[in-house]
Order: C-alpha cells, then sequence, then structure tokens
C-alpha cells in the first residue's frame, strides 16, 4: 500500500496509497513547482496513513494547516467490510463534511485504502529568519507580537537550550548559539515584495522582545541549514538521554510565556530535565521528559509528569492534543477537556461507522474502570516523584 496511483499537476492533486512516505509526495511534484504542506519532523519515514489518522501538523501548519486541510477525499473499507468513498477531488464537496470526521479518527471508524490529497505551488521567495534569546518566554513573546501584528508567517518554532545543545552535539549546525536561552526561527514565503517586507517587520519585534542576534537566509542551501537542527532535534535528544518520553498538547500563543514557566517549575520538582521544541506558531507544544528507563518506576513517574503538563494545557484554554493524537495513553485526560454528553456524543458518531466497536477498540474514549485505575496509579507515581 505504498504506490503513487496518480499525479494531476493540472487540478493540484495527488492520490496515494495510505502507506506512501510523507516527503515522497513533495518529492513527486517539486520538480513540476509543486509541494504537499503539512510537513512534520518526521515526514522522512511517517507515511500518509498515519497523518490522516491523526490529523498531523509540522512546521508549515501555521499558514497552511493540518492534514484535514488538505485531504479532498478518501477511500474507505468500514469495519463491516463494506468500502466506501468519502469527499472527492475538489474542495468545498456539497454534503457533510465525512472526510473532515475521518481525518483525525485514530483508526476507529475504518481503514483508508486511498488518499486525495492537495497540492500546491511553490512560493516565489522564502525567506527564514533565525532570532536568539536569553529566556524561552522572550521567545514565546516574540511569537504574540509577530501574530498580534497581523503576521501569518508559514512557521515559527521554538527550541530551548537544552534542545540547541542537543542538536548542536550530534548536527552541528553551527548556526544555534549554545548559550542561548532559546532560538525562534521564523519561515516567511509569498511575492518577493511580500517577504522582504515581512523580513524586516519580523527582525523588528524580536528586537522588541529582547532578541540577541538576528540573521536570516533566502537561499535553499541556508535555509535548509538553519532548519535541519530543527527536524533533527527529537532524534538528538536521544543522544543525551536513554529514554525520552514525548507529550504533545496545545495552547493560545499568549499562554506561551507562562505555560513555559509552569513546565520548567515541574521539571525543578520533580528531578526529571525537559527539552522544549515546539511548533511556537499554533502552540502546539511538544516537551520531552527526559529518563532512564532502566530505574524502576521512572517510565510511571515520567507518564505522570506528561499528565501533569496536559492539564496545565487545559487549564490555560488549550487541548490535550495537537497532532499526536489521544490513543491510550491520553484517553483518560479526555474529561478534563469534555462533560459526558460531550464524550457520549462523539460516540453516537464512531458508532454510524463502527457500530460493533471492531476498529481500534480502547483508543480515543476513557473506558471508565481503567481510566480510574490508570488515574489513581499515576497520582501515586506523582506523589512518589514528590512533585507537590
Amino acid at each position: 500500500m505504498n504506490q503513487i496511483l496518480q499525479v494531476d499537476l493540472d487540478n493540484h492533486r495527488i492520490v496515494v496509497q495510505p502507506g506512501v512516505i510523507n516527503n515522497w509526495v513533495t518529492q513527486a511534484v517539486s520538480g513540476a513547482g509543486f509541494y504537499y504542506a503539512p510537513d512534520p519532523s518526521s515526514q522522512i519515514i511517517c507515511s500518509i496513513g498515519g497523518n490522516v489518522a491523526e490529523n498531523s501538523g509540522g512546521v508549515h501548519c501555521l499558514k497552511y494547516g493540518v492534514t484535514t486541510n488538505h485531504v479532498l477525499g478518501l477511500k474507505l473499507v468500514l469495519p463491516d467490510g463494506s468500502t466506501v468513498e468519502v469527499g472527492g477531488s475538489v474542495p468545498e464537496m456539497p454534503g457533510y463534511d465525512l472526510t473532515g470526521v475521518f481525518v483525525g479518527s485514530e483508526g476507529t471508524l475504518g481503514i483508508a485504502t486511498e488518499v486525495t490529497l492537495r497540492l500546491l505551488k511553490a512560493p516565489e521567495a522564502v525567506c527564514v529568519v533565525l532570532a536568539d534569546f536569553d529566556t524561552v518566554e522572550g521567545a514565546g513573546r516574540a511569537v504574540a507580537a509577530i501574530i498580534s501584528a497581523g503576521m501569518i508567517p508559514a512557521g515559527m518554532e521554538i527550541m530551548d537550550n537544552l534542545s540547541i545543545n542537543a542538536v548542536e552535539d550530534v548536527v552541528a549546525t553551527g548556526c544555534y548559539p549554545r548559550d542561548a536561552g532559546a532560538i525562534l526561527l521564523v519561515e516567511l514565503d509569498g511575492l518577493q515584495v511580500e517577504v522582504s517586507a515581512s523580513k524586516h517587520r519580523v527582525a523588528q519585534h524580536c528586537r522588541d522582545n529582547g532578541a540577541r542576534s538576528i540573521t536570516s537566509a533566502n537561499d535553499p542551501q541556508t535555509r535548509q541549514k538553519l532548519w535541519k537542527g530543527r527536524k533533527a532535534a527529537f532524534a538528538a535528544a536521544g543522544h543525551i538521554s536513554p529514554n525520552y518520553f514525548v507529550q504533545d498538547g496545545v495552547i493560545p500563543r499568549t499562554q506561551l510565556a507562562q505555560v513555559l514557566r509552569e513546565i520548567e517549575a515541574l521539571s525543578e520538582r520533580s528531578g526529571y530535565r525537559i527539552a522544549n521544541v515546539f511548533h511556537a506558531g499554533d502552540g502546539n507544544l511538544h516537551p520531552l521528559i527526559l529518563y532512564d528507563g532502566s530505574v524502576p518506576g521512572a517510565f510511571e513517574q515520567v507518564e505522570a509528569i506528561g499528565g501533569e503538563i496536559l492539564k496545565l494545557c487545559v487549564a490555560a484554554g488549550g487541548s490535550i492534543s495537537g497532532e499526536h493524537g489521544i490513543g491510550a495513553d491520553k484517553n483518560c485526560y479526555m474529561p478534563q477537556m469534555f462533560n459526558e454528553v460531550d464524550l457520549e456524543t462523539m460516540q453516537y458518531v464512531r458508532l454510524v461507522f463502527n457500530p460493533k466497536n471492531l476498529a481500534n477498540p480502547g483508543k480515543l474514549f476513557p473506558t471508565p474502570r481503567t481510566c480510574g485505575e490508570a488515574a489513581n496509579s499515576r497520582q501515586l507515581q506523582l506523589e512518589g516523584a514528590q512533585l507537590f
């Protein structure tokens, strides 16, 4: 299931099987001046089918949207073995948005066997701005200022000091100052005149919020070098810790500085280092909790810390998932966001496709008994870690 079935550049679309790797799509059409916008950091290994299941994002989802904004149609196999087609070959098909219902459903509605994706024309100009700050909070304030000014960059990413040094140890880009509290990467694209003007406005907002130095790159080679470290950040974390636990939550951009301070305090109380690498423009956090899996009880404590981060996100007005989904790990935290009526209503939708609960059972929705046991267990682990 890893074939590209049709390339239709005249209509800006491509039909693929679910096993096609994300990056293959852009590679297949880049020679003609097109690309596929959703670009998770794992795009060289993650599949389109997985992206559809989780509604994955990526660096460019700030301006161009996540996977659901780029899926035109799907061919599905339902749990009873029947096949259906939802959506179509053009955007905004009439009727219910069943494509939108399926994208992000984590395999609980059925299996996608063909995916029709939307392609975009490559922009006339692209520029990447790199600013470094004394603190992560300063970088977060710069993000809020840029968005408040009415600018929508293609992407905005933040890495903290722990991540910076891990990347430089492994990738050795030479671009990221090791003494910086954080770096902010801002990519701008569009018409040449627009990108040139926006570059100076972004730089000024960064300076106003404490940026120490600012560099920019317009040529593809230098831009790729600036992004190389960010794309390798998760892999680099594996070189500074035997294990790490990746969390995924979303907060309003205006709350970035406050929530990052609370995550830092959580790290100090627990004794576990937390590296922050995230899609700052979307407020989509990806804290990496570093630990040693050979230490008895370490994983359970780290899992509990991850739960506390999710609670912070919800308290700030955010969500328990931006693109990594709920699965079995987070389903106990669904009641943090939704009441019983909300959850029951969601189940009605799922039962239309999957009435016998055959597709990916146990995922997404909380099961009261097991959730109660898990919640109690994680609370004990928190107390064991002396977080309070």
